[in-house]
């Protein structure tokens, strides 16, 4: 068994390897923050590999098993999507289960814990820390820190070959120039572009001219809504953070993103309680406990503009 820190062959960031379950548990299970793994062989032949490549930014990676493998997953600050190139995987079992094709790139659940189950495979995966997803995506949408995707929905098969061609693109970049080249660092932005072909984001798509100098204290004004949306706000608190009379930031919104300002700080109070109760854990915490915090205290009227907005009730969300 090779070690992860000394010994990882032609640059890798990672490199381990093995023909027992109890290394390959020990080995795999403490990169992805798993408690309750179990492998076993399915013949006679058992042996694990897995290498990754990149840096805390991205990595690629690849994993082997001949063998099956189940156990609980949690990545905290990335985005990861994996593909199989072989075998058979299951994602998320007992939940929103995804059961892998060959081919078809799959996100792993953001912000949560959840199962997996993997027999006999050849896999490729794609780390991505959250900063740079959010980073890319600023050049597109209006974020507000929250990280959520639309994973209903399986990828195009169009899509798909730009994800591959774009991960393939930095791969070579890597290779040839280095982690602290330019092309390392563009083709990990086009990874991170391609990701959003492969699953919607949710959030708004800056509209036509936000970008603009004439629209710079708009978006002052909503960065602001994005950094106190835990406080008591008041239009006047907004207007006076964006230097601008209540009149004129009310017309600016209305007129740029087609609603007032409190219906849009509304908006991201909404996706705040999203992401916090995609991130509990079962059992540590309730919907009116998390609607409260973030200002939502009739519960009737919240669940239904929730369900509007996501296209599912809260304690659903909870239950993920």
């Amino acid at each position: 068994m090779t070690n992860p820190e000394n010994s990882a062959p032609n640059g890798a960031i990672v490199a381990v390897s093995g023909t027992d379950t109890g290394g390959a548990v020990q080995d795999l299970a403490g990169m992805y923050a798993g408690r309750t793994w179990y492998s076993s062989p399915v013949d006679h032949d058992y042996w694990y590999k897995y290498v990754g490549v990149g840096d805390d930014r991205m990595s690629i990676r690849r994993s082997q098993m001949h063998g099956y493998l189940r156990g609980d997953v949690a990545v905290e600050g990335e985005v990861v999507v994996q593909w199989l190139d072989a075998g058979r995987a299951r994602v998320d079992v007992g939940h929103d289960e995804v059961r892998m094709a060959p081919g078809v790139p799959t996100m792993f659940p953001l912000g949560r814990r959840f199962e997996m189950e993997y027999e006999n495979w050849d896999q490729r995966l794609v780390h991505l820390d959250r900063d740079l997803v959010l980073d890319v995506a600023r050049e597109r949408y209006i974020v507000d820190g929250t990280l959520a995707f639309d994973r209903s929905t399986p990828p195009s098969a169009a899509a798909v070959g730009t994800w591959r061609g774009s991960v393939a693109g930095a791969v070579r970049a890597l290779r040839t120039q280095g982690q602290q080249s330019l092309a390392w660092h563009e083709a990990q932005r086009d990874v991170v572009r391609s990701l959003f072909g492969l699953y919607r984001l949710q959030a708004e798509v800056q509209p036509e001219g936000f970008g603009e100098r004439r629209n710079t204290r708009l978006r002052t004004a909503v960065e602001f809504l994005h950094e106190h949306a835990g406080e008591p706000l008041t239009v006047t608190d907004i207007a006076r953070a964006a230097d601008l009379s209540v009149r004129a930031l009310q017309e600016s919104f209305q007129r740029t993103l087609d609603r007032t300002p409190m219906n849009y700080l509304r908006e991201v109070r909404l996706r705040q309680v999203r992401s916090d109760l995609l991130a509990a854990e079962p059992g540590t915490t309730s919907v009116a406990e998390v609607a409260s915090r973030w200002g939502f205290s009739h519960m009737g009227r919240f669940s239904g503009e929730y369900l509007r907005r996501f296209g599912e009730y809260p304690r659903r969300t909870l239950r993920q």
